[in-house]
């Protein structure tokens, strides 16, 4: 390797490896000269520092021959440490590349990390000399990987698509037949064991949680806890370290998706683009906050020292800026061209489109995926929120672009619970929010059915198992004094808080659980089931457990029962159904149009099979209603749901032998078919679901 660097070239940007020596781009705006530090290869002593030699615009670039992959690296750049300015440079923090395709070690947290001097009366405008290299992760240069995929992407159309929202470690930790090593680990997830789960179950994607590189925030070290979630991105290229097990290949991931193709399930993985893991101006300086502050943060336009926080984690990433959106947009491109995943959830997606007191400005961020060959082909879910003014944004997102719908979780809740004035609220929900989503920004009639992403459980919030056990939450072991975690749960518990050997409570905690997977799964709209919900798992009533890495958050595979296996059977069974029947999967919003076999779409009936009028609309206390689906060339389904605590009478529609098929009975009373116009009863909080036969 050479004493020194030569010119090289501005693109790309990043650490890249040509065969014979590597090259080396890195944006900064404001910055006024940049120090490549090359370190040995545990990371741990700095060995040479470098002036990049040339600036082209805004990207500094210099080229090292001889240099190879496994070289770990950082920057320092200087320039201005003027806070009131928006500038914090400090060339006594080693950075990381924000191209870096891997890390090397970890983050500890000591004073050192920060910019400014910790305790001084000048706060953050004071300056620490400090050297933070020590305490801080490095970039390595990473061979590219030049391999197309070796299976076909499973290409699910979005209206056959389910989605199983589960986290790398909590899937894969603990279970039997995954080996010791590869457990918490992309290995672990790609294991025929898991992989033969996820097959079962007859989901078709799996979204995973954050694995891109995280790390712990401050006042979570200071507990002694680990940030389980992963919320909290450090770098946007390199998959999470801990994930990819004993052997650091970033490929590793790759290796995983390559196997999950092959088993016919798509990745989607969720992304957060919206803040970083600096936090706000008295965060640490570990990598943009010392590349360009002024550049890479929103900051405030009366008062630059500060950021714009409209996440709520301390600071918004500044996608206003073109060089900064491009980096989110090559990112995306990476994960999807090099790694192979087949969609995003962007968490907080409202924060990147956000431009001042405006939303989705032309040239911004849609237009910018919007223009891609290749994004625009890919599955696109938006947390359609954030903390800021008129953060709700959901409805609001462009055609191709799917929304988690929270309302259809609250509503679906808040019915089975047996809670008044709910009805006109479900229909909408059931039918996959057309009044939320069947136009786009421009009020055009052009986005489908499947645009609704149904949950009823998420990681944020009770698992279903919770959701039917506790009336409050119960988060002491968070060490936040039982303040974190929403309050608004709409759950119950049906006579004890907690776990009960009661077999009426339990009973019909059981039923509840399958009430509310039937309605996720037979519902219009794209359903997206919570890992673990399939089998029962609890939190204890732990509904924000993002510093629970351990037994709390993991499925406990050696401890499933006869009942979770049951209810693994069941949900297997409804995704058959939904599978089986296109009427349930709509890509058009259905409305009560006529069709060429005489019969209408949908129809909303009483329990007596009459057609619901405005007064039964209207009736607070109605809890118990039918809805008929239709499609051309296929039998009508009749779904009913009593979330009554009592017994109803029920009817189905009559006609010339009309005779109708059970397929499905969350009460378990064994009942197989009903002849339409016969009264029978459905039980206290049930569901059936019926095809007529003839």
């Amino acid at each position: 390797m050479n004493d020194g660097l030569t010119s090289g070239v501005p693109a790309p940007l990043g650490a890249t490896f040509d065969g014979a020596g590597v090259n080396f781009a890195l944006f900064s705006a404001n910055g006024e000269r940049v120090e490549l530090c090359l370190f040995d290869a545990e990371g741990e002593r700095e060995l040479r520092r470098l002036d990049l030699p040339e600036r082209t615009g805004d990207i500094w670039h210099g080229y090292l021959e001889g240099a190879r992959p496994g070289l770990v690296y950082g920057y320092r750049v200087h320039g201005p440490y003027d806070p009131q300015r928006g500038h914090r440079f400090n060339p006594n923090k080693l950075l990381i590349d924000p191209y870096a395709r891997a890390l090397r070690g970890s983050l500890r947290w000591r004073d050192e990390i920060l910019g400014y001097q910790a305790g001084s009366p000048e706060a953050d405008l004071s300056f620490d000399t400090r050297d933070s290299a020590p305490f801080v992760p490095k970039s390595v240069v990473v061979a590219p990987n030049l391999a197309g995929l070796s299976h076909p992407r499973p290409h699910h159309p979005w209206t056959d698509t389910i989605i199983y929202e589960a986290h790398v470690v909590g899937l894969s930790k603990t279970h039997p037949a995954v080996p010791g090593a590869q457990q918490g680990t992309f290995a672990g997830v790609a294991s025929p064991a898991i992989i033969e789960h996820l097959v079962k179950l007859g989901v078709t994607a799996i979204e995973l949680l954050p694995i891109q590189a995280f790390v712990d925030e401050h006042p979570v070290a200071r507990r002694g806890m680990h940030n389980y979630w992963g919320y909290n991105t450090l770098a946007f290229f390199a998959p999470h370290p801990p994930y990819l097990g004993a052997a650091p290949n970033p490929y590793g991931f790759k290796a995983m998706v390559e196997r999950l193709h092959e088993a016919g399930i798509e990745v989607i993985l969720d992304v957060v683009y919206n803040h970083t893991a600096e936090s706000e101006e008295i965060g640490p300086t570990l990598a943009f906050r010392g590349l360009d502050n002024a550049s890479y943060y929103w900051l405030r336009d009366d008062d630059p020292r500060y950021c714009v926080n409209v996440t709520g984690t301390g600071n918004s990433f500044n996608v206003k800026h073109p060089q900064v959106r491009q980096l989110v947009i090559d990112s995306l491109r990476y994960w999807t061209d090099v790694m192979g995943v087949d969609g995003f959830r962007f968490d907080l997606a409202t924060t990147l489109i956000r431009d001042g007191s405006s939303f989705a400005v032309p040239g911004g961020f849609l237009d910018m995926v919007a223009s891609d060959p290749i994004l625009s082909r890919r599955k696109l879910i938006a947390e359609a929120w954030d903390v800021g003014p008129d953060g709700y944004r959901v409805g609001f997102f462009p055609p191709g672009w799917a929304e988690w719908n929270d309302r259809f979780r609250d509503t679906v809740r808040a019915f089975w619970r047996g809670d008044e004035h709910i009805l006109p609220e479900l229909a909408g929900r059931l039918l996959g929010s057309a009044d939320m989503f069947e136009h786009d920004i421009a009020q055009n009639p052009t986005r489908p059915a499947w645009t609704s992403v149904n949950f009823i459980t998420a990681h944020d919030g009770f698992t279903l198992a919770d959701l039917v056990s506790y009336e409050r939450k119960h988060n002491e072991a968070n060490g936040e004094g039982n303040r974190d975690g929403t309050d608004r749960n709409f759950s119950a518990n049906y006579g004890v808080e907690g776990p009960t050997d009661d077999p009426e409570i339990r009973a019909v905690r059981s039923r509840q659980m399958r009430n509310m997977l039937a309605t996720l799964l037979l519902a219009q709209g794209t359903p997206m089931l919570l890992m673990g919900d399939e089998l029962g798992r609890s939190q204890n009533g732990n509904n924000n457990a993002y510093v629970q890495d351990n037994a709390t958050s993991w499925i406990d595979w050696p401890g499933l029962t006869e009942e979770g296996r049951a209810l693994i059977g069941f949900v297997a069974s409804l995704t058959a159904l939904r599978r089986a029947h296109p009427q349930l999967r709509s890509d058009r919003f259905k409305h009560g149009f006529s069709l060429s076999n005489g019969l209408r779409d949908v129809a909303w009936l009483r329990p007596d099979a009459q057609p619901m009028q405005i007064e039964d609309w209207s009736d607070p206390a109605a809890r118990s209603i039918t809805v008929v689906f239709a499609a051309e060339d296929e039998p009508p389904l009749a779904l009913m749901l009593n979330a009554s605590a009592d017994a109803q009478q029920f009817r189905l529609p009559a006609g010339i032998a009309a005779q109708w098929t059970i397929l499905l009975d969350t009460a378990e009373t064994g009942l197989s078919t009903v002849a339409g116009g016969e009264q029978f009863g459905l039980a206290p909080r049930a569901l059936l679901l019926a095809e007529k036969s003839a």
